[in-house]
């Protein structure tokens, strides 16, 4: 095939990500990319007419041969089971998609046809790791990939271009640290910090979901408001000064009654602690690694918080070189690395050669 257009699709909780590719000749020729927000537990029956839309945005008019889909959105308390978001996932992109054919990322890195997905969904459940790990194998072949993003980590080690993981579900990857459940705008702060400076004291923090990463980054000035691209804890705006009052309740606290710069604090204690978390799962994951290899590897960092959670991780850890994806792969590609991986995953399958970057 000399021309080859496909759609990459990765359908989260939160956020779903889109990826159209056009590959000629085994070269990647074009990628076009884009994200939104999409809180899977309110408007999991009108995930169809976002696909749609983001298809009609990315496409721009253009036909494309296949479809390829992965997802951790089953995950969402919209639903029961995971095979029960798997399913109704998958039924949701085949109206959305009738006409092209579908194909669906096992945890296992291969892409199947609807029918096997629909058979053994849980096959098939929060297998996108394996799309940003088979993504950069192609590029770097020994390293470690930190990616963060609105609402949890992975951490993937690639050895001799290969993905090497030790888990393939969540629950094997939370064990064995290659999932962290820590993000840069989602994740209550409660759940990175129980404690945090106040007035010269520590002083223990509610369990409510007052205040969230997003609005510890924000203060800290790590992301701006239109990169604050969630729903906050109040369901208020996304100022500075919003975000201060969210994190003063943490402790029961108001902007009346704290200083902005004890705020900062508390803020600053709880972004420590946060990159805190992500190190930990990447001490877990590299050591045994790095002995297996006997040579020092690069961590390459992609997400959301590359610059100011995975780099000030993998600073921690002590790795020295750290490499951002951006640098690696063209345009916004890095920020959706998931629906980018599936797309050139599917190129490759639907043309029978591994589809190459260009230089």
């Amino acid at each position: 095939m000399i021309d080859l257009k496909v759609l990459g699709l990765d359908i989260g909780g939160a956020n779903t990500k889109i990826a159209f590719a056009r590959a000629e000749a085994g070269f990647l020729e074009e990628i076009r990319t884009d994200s939104e927000y999409f809180p899977m537990w309110k408007y999991s029956n009108s995930l169809d007419t976002l696909l749609t839309r983001l298809t009609d945005k990315v496409g721009e008019g253009d036909s494309f041969e296949a479809v390829g889909v992965t997802m951790t959105a089953e995950l969402a308390d919209a639903y029961r089971t995971k095979q029960e978001g798997v399913s109704h996932i998958l039924s949701q992109v085949q109206r959305a998609f009738s006409q092209e054919p579908i194909y669906v990322l096992d945890v296992t890195g291969n892409l199947k046809d609807l029918k096997h997905a629909k058979a053994k969904p849980l096959e098939f459940a929060a297998a996108n790791w394996v799309a940003t790990g088979w993504l950069v194998s192609q590029i770097v072949k020994d390293c470690v990939v930190v990616d963060v993003g609105s609402t949890s980590t992975s951490i993937i080690p690639i050895v001799n271009g290969l993905v090497s993981v030790a888990g393939k579900t969540d629950l094997e990857k939370l064990i064995n640290g290659e999932l962290v459940y820590t993000g840069s705008l989602r994740t209550n702060v409660a759940a990175i910090v129980n404690c945090v400076p106040v007035k010269g004291s520590l002083s223990r923090v509610s369990s409510e979901l007052f205040a969230t990463s997003g609005d510890v980054h924000l203060i800290l000035r790590n992301i701006t408001s239109n990169e604050f691209t969630v729903e906050t804890a109040d369901g208020k705006g996304k100022s500075r000064s919003d975000a201060l009052a969210r994190i003063a309740r943490v402790i029961c606290g108001d902007v009346e009654m704290l200083e902005e710069a004890e705020l900062v604090r508390i803020a600053k204690h709880v972004y420590d602690k946060q990159v805190d978390q992500i190190a930990e799962g990447l001490i877990q994951v590299s050591e045994p690694i790095l002995r297996k290899v006997k040579k020092s590897m690069p961590v390459i960092v992609t997400g959301i918080g590359k610059d100011f959670l995975a780099k000030k991780a993998a600073e921690k850890v002590g790795f020295k070189t750290i490499i951002d994806l951006n640098n690696l792969i063209p345009g916004n590609a890095a920020k959706v690395s998931t629906a980018v991986g599936v797309a050139l995953m599917l190129a490759s399958k639907i043309g029978g050669r591994t589809v190459q970057w260009k230089q």
